[in-house]
């Protein structure tokens, strides 16, 4: 079996330093990389596409919350963990709302750590016991924003049909929308036409600036 490569990405070279050491004494994991932002970060899962990103939350330039979004939009389905020195609940509830698969504090012992890269690996969610019910509670919060930005609107959208909108209007593309959401090419095509059918309109252009008009 292949080790599992591992993305570290950290804006303090002595901790970066530190956890590729440790990691790398681990037979079944391997450091493919390391950043120093959330920038470096994106660009390097490009370059080496690894199996586990480790994020630290805050880091300059571009901060693991949206890493994480660029991430998912451009490369799908990459399992992340985020890290943190703090009980930063809202950028916690947005990564993981953004695709993020976990969040560990740094203070994590060696083997947990191991074990929560090898749980991440295999699609697991990786989170703190103590986190699950804030994040329940962040998770229904940004649900209930969505549906009253959504009951705003002047046609009624499924919430599939919403989420496309959202990503119609941030400039995904028919086959990034597939891939983003795991469904085929055609399918989202067809939820595409659905919303011309709604909002009225036939092309794409002027579907997308009535919709930023709209807020969505």
């Amino acid at each position: 079996m292949n080790p599992i490569k591992v993305l570290l990405a950290d804006d303090q070279s002595l901790f970066r330093d530190g956890l590729k050491t440790v990691l790398g004494l681990e037979p079944g994991i391997t450091v493919a990389g390391m950043a120093k932002n959330g920038q470096e970060a994106v660009e390097l899962t490009g370059s080496l596409n690894p199996d586990v990103i480790l994020m630290d939350i805050r880091m300059p330039e571009m901060n693991g919350v949206e890493a994480v979004k660029h991430i998912r939009e451009k490369y799908g389905d990459k399992k992340i963990i985020m890290l943190t020195t703090f009980n930063d609940d809202e950028y916690i509830i947005q990564a993981v709302a953004n695709g993020a698969c976990g969040y560990l504090l740094k203070d994590i012992e060696v083997e947990k750590l191991i074990e929560a890269i090898k749980d991440a690996h295999a699609g697991k969610m990786v989170l703190p016991p103590v986190v699950y019910h804030k994040l329940a509670e962040g998770l229904a919060r940004l649900k209930q924003s969505k549906q009253d930005e959504k009951s705003k609107l002047p046609f009624e959208l499924s919430d599939r049909e919403a989420e496309i909108c959202r990503m119609m209007v941030q400039g995904f593309t028919n086959k990034q929308i597939a891939s983003a959401l795991f469904i085929t090419e055609g399918t989202a095509r067809n939820y595409i036409s659905t919303i011309y059918s709604k909002i009225g309109m036939t092309d794409r252009t002027n579907a997308v600036l009535y919709l930023k008009e709209l807020g969505l």
